[in-house]
C-alpha cells in the first residue's frame, strides 16, 4: 500500500504541476477579460435567475433542479475535508488561492453552462444530452471527436474511482468514526495492516444501500432528492459556520492576516518563500477545483438537461454554483479552521481537522459539534455520490453512442460497488487519486473553452445588448 500511495502521489504531482494550474487560471482570467468581469457585474442577476425558473423552454428538469443536481455533485467532502487537507498541506494561504481560483472560475463555469445549452442534443428517447463531449464535437468540429472521447473516459473514471465515489464515502465513514468510535476500539477486521471499525462497516453499508435506491432511479429521482437536500444542507452548514465565526469574531482579523501572509510566503524561512507560495497555490487551487469543479467540465452535463431556451441565462445560473460552493461555503470552513489553529496539528488529518475546529469554536458541547459536522458531511457527500453517478453515466453514454438499458444498469451497479469498497482505502491515496482524474478531465475541457471563447463572448454581448434595448 505504501508503494501504491507513493506512485499515485508522484502522478498527482505531475498532473497538478504548474502547467495545469497556469492553464486553468489563464482560462478563467482570459474569459473574465473578454466578458468584462461578467461574474462580478451580473452576479445579482445570476442569483435571481437561480431561483426564478423560465416559464418557457425545453428540457428535462427546471434550471433550479439542474443547478441543484450540479451542486449536489460539487458540495461534498471538498468543502469540509478538502479545505482542511489544503490548509494542512499548503498552510492558511491555500485558502487565499482557493478564493482567487474560484473568482476566475466563475467565468469558466459560466462558459461551461452556456456551451452546455448552446450545443446540447436530444436523443430518440427525448433525453437532453450535453457537456464537454458535445460542445467539443459540435462546436470545434468532428475532427476533434478524439478529444471529446478522451474527456468522457477521464470523466467516467473520475466518477467511478475518484471524486464521485471513494472520496465521498471515505469522508463519511471517517466522520462517523470520529463521532462514534474516536479511539477505534471496536475493530471489525484488519486489511493490509489497517484496522477497520464496526462504525466504518455499518455506515458504509447504510450509505451504499441508500445510494443504490436513488441511483437506480436515474436523473429525475436524483434531481428530486437534490432539490430538497442541497438547499437544506447548505443553509444548515453555513449557519453553523456563521455561529462559529461570530463566537470568535475577535480572532478573524488575525486569521485574515495569517491567510494573506501565508499565501505570499511571508512566514517562510529565508529562501523558502517561493516554494511556500507554489505549495499554497498548488494545494489551494487543486482542492478548490475539486470542490467547485470549475474547469473540469462536469457541471455542464447537468446544465444541459435544464428547461431553458437561453444559453446565457443558464450560464449565469451555472456560475452561481462556484459562488455558493467556494466563495461562501469553503470560505466559512477555511476561516473556522484557521481561527482554531487546528490545521497545524500533525496528528490530525482530513475531517479530523475540521472536527477539532468545530469542537473548539462552536458554543456547544464537543459531542454536539461533532454530530453537527458529521451530519452535514454525510448529506454533502451523499448527494455528491448521486450527482456524479449521473455525470459518469452520461460519459459512458457518449462513449458507447447509445448505451443499452442493461449496460446502464451494469454501470450503475459498478458505481455502487465502488461506493461499497471506498471506506477501506487510505485517505491520502484516495485524495491523490481523485486529484489525478480531476486534472486529466480539465485538460480537454479547458482546450475547448479557449477554442470556443469567441462564440461565448459574441453571444453573451449580443444577449445583454438586446436586453438593454428592450428595457
Amino acid at each position: 500500500m505504501d508503494l501504491l500511495t507513493n506512485v499515485i502521489k508522484q502522478v498527482d504531482a505531475w498532473v497538478w504541476g504548474l502547467p495545469l494550474i497556469i492553464l486553468i487560471l489563464a482560462c478563467g482570467i482570459w474569459l473574465t477579460i473578454r466578458m468584462g468581469g461578467l461574474q462580478i457585474r451580473h452576479l445579482g442577476k445570476a442569483l435571481k435567475f437561480m431561483v426564478k425558473n423560465e416559464e418557457t423552454g425545453e428540457g428535462e428538469v427546471s434550471s433550479f433542479g439542474a443547478l441543484c443536481t450540479a451542486l449536489s455533485a460539487t458540495i461534498g467532502t471538498g468543502n469540509i475535508v478538502g479545505v482542511a487537507t489544503a490548509i494542512a498541506a499548503g498552510g492558511p494561504g491555500a485558502l487565499f488561492w482557493m478564493e482567487i481560483a474560484a473568482l476566475f472560475g466563475m467565468a469558466t463555469k459560466y462558459a461551461e453552462g452556456f456551451l452546455a445549452i448552446r450545443y446540447r442534443t436530444v436523443d430518440k428517447d427525448g433525453h437532453y444530452l450535453g457537456g464537454p463531449f458535445y460542445y467539443i464535437e459540435n462546436g470545434m468540429g468532428s475532427r476533434w471527436k478524439w478529444l471529446a472521447k478522451l474527456f468522457a473516459v477521464f470523466g467516467m473514471l473520475a466518477g467511478l474511482l475518484g471524486i464521485g465515489t471513494i472520496t465521498q464515502i471515505n469522508g463519511i465513514t471517517s466522520a462517523a468514526n470520529n463521532f462514534f468510535d474516536p479511539d477505534k476500539s471496536h475493530i471489525a477486521f484488519t486489511l493490509f495492516e489497517q484496522n477497520y471499525t464496526w462504525t466504518t462497516v455499518i455506515m458504509g453499508l447504510i450509505i451504499t444501500i441508500c445510494a443504490a435506491l436513488v441511483i437506480i432511479g436515474g436523473l429525475k429521482r436524483i434531481s428530486q432528492i437534490s432539490q430538497v437536500v442541497v438547499p437544506f444542507m447548505a443553509i444548515a452548514y453555513v449557519l453553523c459556520c456563521v455561529i462559529l465565526i461570530v463566537c470568535n469574531i475577535g480572532a478573524i482579523p488575525h486569521a485574515v492576516v495569517e491567510i494573506v501572509r501565508s499565501a505570499f510566503g511571508m512566514d517562510a524561512v529565508a529562501g523558502g518563500a517561493l516554494g511556500a507560495i507554489i505549495v499554497a497555490m498548488q494545494k489551494g487551487i487543486a482542492r478548490g477545483i475539486f470542490s467547485n469543479e470549475a474547469g473540469l467540465g462536469s457541471a455542464p452535463i447537468a446544465a444541459a438537461a435544464a428547461r431553458t431556451k437561453e444559453p446565457v441565462r443558464q450560464g449565469l445560473v451555472t456560475m452561481t454554483g462556484t459562488f455558493i460552493d467556494t466563495i461562501v461555503i469553503c470560505t466559512m470552513t477555511g476561516l473556522a479552521i484557521v481561527v482554531s489553529g487546528k490545521w497545524s496539528n500533525p496528528n490530525l488529518q482530513g475531517v479530523e481537522i475540521t472536527d477539532a475546529a468545530f469542537q473548539s469554536g462552536l458554543p456547544f458541547p464537543g459531542k454536539v459539534s461533532s454530530f453537527i459536522l458529521m451530519a452535514c458531511l454525510i448529506f454533502f457527500a451523499f448527494t455528491t455520490i448521486l450527482g456524479w453517478s449521473y455525470y459518469s453515466e452520461r460519459c459512458l453514454t457518449y462513449l458507447r453512442g447509445k448505451a443499452s438499458h442493461t449496460m446502464t444498469l451494469i454501470f450503475r451497479w459498478l458505481y455502487i460497488a465502488a461506493v461499497f469498497i471506498g471506506p477501506y482505502l487510505t485517505v491520502e491515496a484516495v485524495w491523490d487519486t481523485a486529484d489525478v482524474f480531476n486534472g486529466l478531465m480539465a485538460f480537454p475541457n479547458i482546450i475547448a473553452l479557449l477554442a470556443l471563447s469567441g462564440i461565448i463572448t459574441a453571444d453573451t454581448k449580443q444577449y445583454f445588448a438586446e436586453k438593454r434595448h428592450l428595457n
